[in-house]
């Protein structure tokens, strides 16, 4: 790579930045993106496809297979904003975010699938980016290509809007749960609004598959390192393979999913 000593635009910026963040060169990255906030995924996906892990002594992580790379970027709305505009170094096809998200309502259970329509601004990130009006939308076509995945492979799954947070430790706070009944959220993370908002504004496709993890409203539904490694154990590749086969159904199909002109 070019050393470059002086960087004022945001090409040159974000093509240093995601070599410097991952360890990887830009020509090696796929073309199709899974994100995640876990190691283990990463790992995950290594396994299951055979590939190396790249970048364990680095900020973000990350594996290569078949023209899909998967990044773990970390946690939190300021992280997903900084691994959508360092993506644009790239201009990858697709972007799909595979996450753990709280359950917000009696009818979900830990496991379920979660395919969001929309998410609600509530992590300020965001604002940066584009007026709180603007709704954070996914790509159609690309949530299209995770529900006929999910469908082949005869499971079940919820939509809705999920309500994204900046707030990481609530579960105790009875006001805001009560607003957070009150806005109909099917869901609670603290990514997809970002991503989905960066993404339109960088014009990058992109989509989230969401995982249940726990069920925040109810004490005793509450994350805990116990129940997170059983949860984790069970579910975690079974989403990673979803994910993975909806970024190959797009790939096979030769489909494009820029469902609007940017």
């Amino acid at each position: 790579m070019k050393v470059n000593s002086t960087m004022k635009t945001k090409k040159e910026i974000v093509d240093n930045w995601l070599v410097r963040y991952t360890g990887v060169e830009l020509e090696k990255f796929g073309r199709y993106i899974l994100l995640t906030n876990f190691q283990h995924y990463v790992d995950l996906f290594s396994t299951i496809t055979g590939c190396k892990v790249d970048g364990t002594d680095k900020s973000m992580s990350s594996a290569s297979h078949d023209g899909i790379t998967i990044i773990n970027f970390g946690m939190g709305s300021p992280n997903a904003a900084t691994i959508m505009d360092l993506l644009t170094a790239i201009n990858p096809e697709a972007v799909l975010f595979l996450g753990k998200c709280g359950g917000l309502k009696k009818r979900n259970s830990i496991g379920d699938l979660i395919l969001p329509i929309g998410a609600i601004r509530g992590e300020g990130t965001s604002n940066d980016y584009f007026p709180p009006e603007v709704p954070a939308m996914p790509s159609f076509a690309l949530q299209k290509a995770v529900s006929t995945t999910i469908r082949d492979h005869n499971i079940n799954y919820w939509t809705g809007t999920v309500y994204t947070t900046n707030r990481r430790v609530w579960e105790f706070d009875d006001k805001f749960k009560s607003y957070l009944n009150n806005i109909r959220a099917y869901a609670i993370d603290m990514e997809t609004a970002t991503l989905f908002t960066v993404g339109f504004h960088n014009q990058i496709p992109t989509g989230a598959l969401l995982l249940v993890s726990d069920s925040p409203m109810v004490p005793d539904g509450v994350k805990t390192l116990e129940k997170d490694k059983v949860n984790s154990k069970m579910f975690d590749e079974t989403h990673i393979k979803l994910g993975i086969k909806s970024l190959e159904q797009l790939i096979n199909k030769g489909e494009t999913i820029r469902h609007l002109k940017f």
